[in-house]
């Protein structure tokens, strides 16, 4: 098919990147001014990290709207219609007059829109690629974790010269000036090769490797995803709020997270070429086995130097779980579903992530530390660990009775 794996397909790849760098102020903002939103409003943790689940929520309707608009009006379309609304959204947040106003504006219009930014693009360069889609995912999904290396410091900087609502004018013109021209790389429509036969193949596969309905094999990796995304959001949603009650301050925790966000695209595009190489199952269950022992690190240690390199680990072993969820969906569903499919996928761990950030929250002040809040990430961990293990069994019994 014309243009798949072509140096267009690269350069096409190179501009989602970009989009996708740019777009995850939505899902990484919001957490570092998480302090100053705490003082402006007069709130207490639970409720500024509530902001944080509405943006998830957003994320995870719009994972789908948005994902089902890219399946049928394409990418250019797709990401015009969200870089508006994200901008927009910048805006009118730094001016809420009150709180439940700034977290309504961060899930109906930053967090919708950005969900766009992340796996709606991964799955429209998912079909401009064969040869290395694995690999061209990953590094379309890494852009959201270079955007949440360069994000935290952007915004910790501007709020630190400023104030969070100039922070978020000043990134709302950033968002403008950057993804618009990136928008018109995605003009052309992407292609979809050999739908019909890939179609059926698809479902020939998944009911021979996994004997699993589609809706059944989509239901687990929903249940799947919201387990591991409880865990991830703890350090990912609380570590700044972390360092400031340990009193390393908010820079070092904006730091830290800008490391783990750094360790995550060296994560993502190692996933991304180990699972051409073993499947998108077995390279699920090694980023979740290794995430539960990073946050094991984390009931362990608290020193400033310990924190770093715990944040390091956790960084460059989950940035992999994500993008792994889209290339089980492609491997195992028709490709005129992809956007639909890993935005349901993806909807999953975005509800996982904004529970966990809200648990966070609430067990922090409950019990005044973030022990238990890290004990209940582990533990739904395991869960999704325990999942993932069942999949692998049943996929590799019915491969050797096949």
């Amino acid at each position: 098919m014309s243009g798949v794996d072509s140096r267009y397909a690269w350069w096409r790849l190179t501009a989602s990147a970009a989009i996708s760098m740019l777009g995850s102020f939505g899902m990484w903002g919001v957490v570092v001014v998480f302090p100053a939103i705490q003082a402006d409003f007069g709130i207490s943790r639970a409720d500024v990290a509530f902001s944080y689940t509405t943006t998830m929520l957003g994320f995870g309707a719009g994972s789908i709207l948005l994902g089902r608009m890219i399946d049928s009006r394409g990418a250019f379309a797709t990401m015009l219609l969200a870089t508006l609304l994200l901008a927009g959204g910048c805006f009118l947040a730094a001016l809420a007059p009150f709180f439940w106003v700034f977290a309504l504006v961060q899930g109906v219009l930053i967090g919708f829109s950005s969900a766009a930014m992340f796996m709606s693009l991964v799955a429209d360069i998912s079909h401009w690629f064969l040869k290395r889609r694995g690999l061209a995912m990953a590094i379309c999904a890494s852009g959201n974790y270079v955007g949440g290396a360069l994000w935290p410091k952007i915004v910790e900087g501007l709020t630190r010269a400023y104030d969070w609502r100039t922070t978020y004018f000043i990134v709302g013109g950033i968002i403008l000036a950057g993804m618009l021209p990136c928008c018109l790389a995605l003009m052309r429509p992407s292609p979809m090769h050999g739908v019909a036969g890939t179609s059926a193949a698809a479902a020939a596969h998944s009911t021979r490797a996994l004997g699993l309905s589609p809706n059944a094999l989509q239901a687990l990796l929903a249940v799947a995803g919201i387990g591991c995304c409880i865990a991830m959001a703890m350090p990912q949603v609380h570590i700044v709020a972390y360092c400031v009650d340990l009193g390393y301050g908010a820079a070092r925790g904006a730091e830290m997270l800008a490391i783990l966000s750094a360790g995550g695209v060296i994560s993502r595009i190692a996933s991304g070429w180990i699972a051409d190489r073993i499947g998108g199952i077995r390279t699920l269950l090694l980023g979740s086995t290794l995430q539960a022992i990073a946050l094991l690190f984390y009931l362990v240690f608290d020193g400033l130097t310990s924190l770093f390199l715990v944040s390091t680990l956790f960084g460059l072993v989950q940035g992999g779980i994500i993008p792994s969820y889209g290339l089980i969906v492609r491997e195992y569903f028709p490709p005129h579903e992809a956007g639909m499919r890993i935005g349901i996928a993806i909807s999953a761990t975005i509800v996982g992530m904004a529970l966990g950030g809200w648990m966070g929250g609430a067990l922090f002040d409950a019990t005044g530390s973030y022990r238990a809040a890290f004990i209940n990430g582990i533990a739904w961990n395991v869960l999704n660990g325990a999942m993932i293990w069942w999949l692998l069994a049943r996929q590799t019994r019915r491969n050797v009775y096949a």
